[in-house]
């Protein structure tokens, strides 16, 4: 379906019209940010589209939402799990009907298309539902005693004040799926979005609003992450943070959280391997290589961004990659046909670039790609370009750190010994892939790779609502987001 606006173009979906500026969400209250300072909030797929000022809320701000959430947990926690469930089943039911609106608000606002945009937001319902489940289940244990006459029993409690820090590439999943279990298990709630994406966060909190959750439960800060995120891990009323980003500043968070014994729970980055067995059927290989090396742009934890291949069916599987990259077709994410949208912002951009020039400088042969993108109708965009880099050693830097980008490097080994030392040979652990049919090396794999998350003959990234989330190594620090483990960590 598709819609035409008032400028004559076609569009997906129609254009919601963006608010000229952000506000806090603080004890049921919407108000703007004290500070004075105010940054552009900008369509990454075209930099002359301005969609309103963020104001950058301070640690005062911090503070009063902390506040009203301590005020708001006694009532909250008091209240049955499944009153608590009837809450998030209406935010669900909410969410439904304004999921077209709000899918087009995370493609204006994040850059992905807007397919990508709908899945995510249908990957929020999906983790509503279930969680709004949970509220029926949020059950404990009884034990027998090494006592006579004694009975034991266990009963899960809520924390207190939470604060939930979420990243710019999945503004509607990951906030959903760190404040739905949250909630559901009692909590009150700060959150803290990125800079970039504000509009999509007052969405989801307006969602929650109109709910009928009560003031204080679930509270909106737009602003500086040093400075909030500084006032939140350090207010004595915060019992638990939990942070997705990068490992830069997760491993700040969680360095800051221990010096007063804080319960933290941080995802970071990831360096996903595909691995590509000579049994492989190779169309089926390349198409969910391609799709998750530039899918999203490349900018997702669980984006494939190394393919560790078998030399005997390398070039013809490297082939039909770079067909796909190829075919790639960018642009703005609501229009027709598009299938890949711009980089967030032109910082990310520009890592981006820097990385392409580093798998030139250090040796990587170049198939595709490895620049930006400024064909008409692009160079008002951030725009990279789906890149290809074969022959690259496990040591170079394009295969160790995590780029965040459209950037695929192709690493050639001999055996498949060789190919679990290359696919386990980076800091990182979050997903892999394997492409095979045999099922003996299938399973060899599976018991061998370091990954909290795998797959087979599909791509890197997806997850369901009621599976746990989260990775190993340096991935990733406290227990599994999303599925029924997530009620532990709250």
């Amino acid at each position: 379906m598709s819609t035409t606006q008032a400028s004559g173009e076609t569009l997906l979906a129609p254009r919601p019209r963006a608010p000229q500026t952000y506000r806090n969400f603080i004890d049921g209250k919407w108000s703007e940010a004290a500070a004075s300072r105010r940054v552009p909030n900008v369509n990454p797929a075209d930099e002359k589209d301005v969609m309103g000022e963020i104001p950058m809320a301070g640690a005062e701000e911090a503070v009063r939402a902390v506040e009203a959430a301590a005020r708001a947990f006694p009532a909250w926690r008091n209240t049955p799990g499944p009153a608590r469930a009837k809450v998030l089943f209406k935010a669900w039911s909410i969410m439904t009907e304004r999921m077209g609106e709000l899918a087009a608000i995370l493609t204006l606002e994040e850059g992905k298309i807007y397919s990508e945009s709908l899945g995510e937001v249908q990957k929020s319902l999906n983790v509503l539902e279930f969680m709004a489940g949970e509220g029926r289940r949020l059950a404990g244990e009884t034990l027998p005693s090494e006592l006579p006459n004694t009975f034991c029993y266990t009963v899960r409690q809520p924390l207190g004040v939470v604060a939930v820090i979420t990243p710019w590439n999945f503004p509607v999943a990951i906030p959903v799926w760190k404040i739905a279990p949250a909630l559901i298990s009692g909590n009150t709630v700060v959150f803290k979005p990125a800079t970039l994406t504000p509009w999509t966060a007052t969405e989801v909190v307006k969602i929650f609003e109109e709910a009928g959750l009560p003031a204080g439960v679930l509270n909106l800060v737009l602003g500086s992450g040093s400075a909030i995120g500084d006032a939140l891990i350090t207010h004595p009323e915060v019992k638990a943070v939990s942070f997705t980003g990068s490992n830069e500043v997760g491993t700040q968070v969680y360095v800051e959280g221990a010096k007063r014994l804080l319960k933290v729970q941080c995802e970071m980055g990831g360096k996903n391997p595909v691995v590509v067995l000579e049994d492989a059927d190779l169309d089926l290989a390349a198409a969910g290589i391609a799709q998750g090396a530039f899918g999203s742009t490349g900018q997702r934890c669980t984006a494939t961004s190394r393919l560790v291949v078998m030399e005997g069916v390398a070039d013809a599987l490297v082939e039909r990659v770079v067909a796909q990259a190829r075919a790639v077709k960018a642009g703005f994410g609501l229009r027709e046909g598009v299938t890949m949208g711009p980089s967030v912002d032109p910082g990310q951009l520009k890592t981006v670039l820097e990385y392409q020039a580093i798998g030139k400088k250090e040796g990587a042969k170049l198939l595709i790609g490895g620049d930006r993108m400024m064909d008409s109708g692009l160079s008002s965009g951030y725009f990279p370009a789906p890149t290809v880099f074969d022959h690259a050693r496990p040591d170079m830097r394009i295969s160790q750190e995590e780029i965040f980008g459209p950037v695929l490097s192709v690493l050639r080994v001999k055996s498949f010994e060789e190919a679990m030392q290359v696919a386990n040979g980076v800091k990182y652990g979050l997903s892999s892939s394997l492409y095979s049919r045999d099922s003996n090396l299938i399973f060899r794999f599976l018991d061998q790779i370091e990954t909290g998350i795998t797959h087979v003959n599909s791509p890197t990234m997806g997850g369901e609502a009621h599976l746990p989330f989260g990775g190993m190594k340096s991935t990733g620090v406290g227990t599994r987001e999303q599925g029924r483990v997530a009620i532990d960590f709250f």
